[in-house]
């Protein structure tokens, strides 16, 4: 997934914890990080997004990719970081991939 500066949304996950981030010159500057609570289940534990990036919408487009990718893999997604869990309550296309 790209953002409108057409910087990739990547997915890493190693060991039971994965990420979704924005990387700019192998340092990333977004990223949403979770750990698997189940086979099928994930929970979303923290969300940060650099100074210069904030409030440009960068944080949601993390939550799009790890929503997208929960669709496509039948994965299931809890929220214990405030930002995540906040958006979740307020944006009802989420409950299908809610845990």
């Amino acid at each position: 997934m790209t953002n409108e500066r057409n910087e990739t949304i990547e997915h890493d996950e190693q060991a039971q914890r994965g990420a979704f981030f924005i990387a700019r010159d192998s340092v990333r500057v977004a990223e949403m990080t979770y750990w698997r609570s189940g086979p099928e289940v994930v929970t979303i534990d923290h969300t940060e997004v650099a100074p210069e990036l904030r409030h440009h919408g960068i944080g949601g487009r993390l939550i799009d990719a790890a929503v997208a990718w929960a669709r496509d893999t039948d994965t299931k997604l809890r929220a214990t970081c405030p930002f995540v869990v906040a958006r979740f309550a307020e944006d009802p296309a989420t409950r299908d991939v809610q845990a």
